[in-house]
């Protein structure tokens, strides 16, 4: 009896996960970490209930009015930390990858709920739980995706800022859940609403997404190639970072430049590598494991702690470290 209540509430949004994954080309999210932003979401409904229960029974006496305007603040908020802690790590290299984190912790935070509920009322109805697998299961991972997808935007347009860019994401995933949970439609209608409006905005998303990986491979592409070949064939000094290398020597002893062009090169080789992964997962190919590339990750990190605060600050110009940059590195590594 219980079995229909439960597969109608978690099956859609799990249907909608699975499909943003089979959507996504490059498929860079791995499964464990999809595992570990449902297991996220299931915790934070977990302690999202507690702190609603607690808050009705001590400060808010009208449900009415939490559900509209305090439930969706707490738990879009809680739901986004673990997104914002994906960003921050630069766990995160495009707004797809956004979209199915966002949606794998909407996702868990779901399941959690749809239980609670299902165990708190006496006669289920289906055409309730339809309603809530339907409607409430999927606003909660739409609107966690499209936090990510916004904060993961404005964190590629304005990488000096910190906290700030992630308040617009909280503030349009708050809005939406607040809109949802004011009945301004009638159930039916509103679930039929996000079930139309939510793929057209992850069609638009994946497009996008997908335009500009390859502009940004492209690009990328040709740069670290041209700046990897004036490295190996000995003619940078003859380039405008070669001169600015010169330049530093006044400042620098010269083992520390050396080591500022070693740890361009490795840079450039490894991000040439990442680059070339993501063609081949784009092209249906699995990636031939490098058994150098452990090595040159040491290196790296020795390098990195060789040239020290100073010395890195000084070759910044020509180290890619946007977020999607550092993202390319991170990935290869793991």
């Amino acid at each position: 009896m219980m079995l229909i209540p439960i597969s109608t509430s978690v099956l859609p949004v799990l249907l909608f996960l699975l499909t943003l994954i089979i959507l996504d080309s490059y498929k860079l999210v791995k499964v464990r970490w999809i595992v570990l932003a449902i297991f996220v979401g299931t915790l934070t409904a977990a302690i999202s209930l507690s702190i609603n229960a607690a808050l009705l029974d001590s400060i808010f006496r009208r449900s009415d009015l939490y559900i509209r305007y305090v439930a969706p603040v707490i738990e879009e908020c809680l739901k986004a930390g673990f997104v914002v802690y994906l960003l921050r790590t630069k766990r995160i290299g495009f707004m797809v990858d956004a979209a199915i984190f966002g949606f794998a912790v909407g996702a868990g935070f779901a399941l959690t709920e749809n239980v609670y509920f299902l165990r708190a009322v006496e006669n289920p109805n289906l055409l309730l739980w339809i309603l809530r697998g339907f409607g409430t299961a999927v606003m909660h991972g739409g609107t966690t995706a499209i936090c990510s997808v916004i904060s993961k935007n404005l964190s590629d347009r304005f990488p000096e800022k910190s906290a700030v860019i992630f308040l617009p994401g909280i503030a349009a995933a708050i809005i939406i859940h607040s809109f949802f949970n004011h009945f301004f439609l009638p159930p039916v209608l509103e679930t039929l609403f996000f079930l139309v409006s939510l793929p057209a905005i992850f069609m638009a998303v994946f497009k996008q997404s997908e335009h500009s990986t390859r502009e940004w491979l492209g690009v990328g592409l040709d740069a670290d190639m041209e700046l990897l070949n004036l490295i190996t064939t000995g003619n940078l000094s003859d380039s405008n970072i070669g001169k600015y290398l010169h330049s530093l020597r006044e400042k620098f002893p010269g083992q520390m430049i050396a080591d500022m062009i070693c740890l361009l090169r490795l840079h450039t080789e490894l991000a040439l590598r990442a680059k070339g992964v993501l063609m081949m997962r784009n092209m249906g190919f699995d990636e031939t494991p490098d058994p150098e590339i452990r090595e040159k990750f040491n290196e790296l990190r020795y390098l990195d702690k060789s040239l020290g605060t100073t010395g890195k600050l000084a070759i910044a110009p020509f180290l890619h470290t946007s977020s999607r940059d550092l993202w390319q590195i991170y990935m290869l590594e793991k």
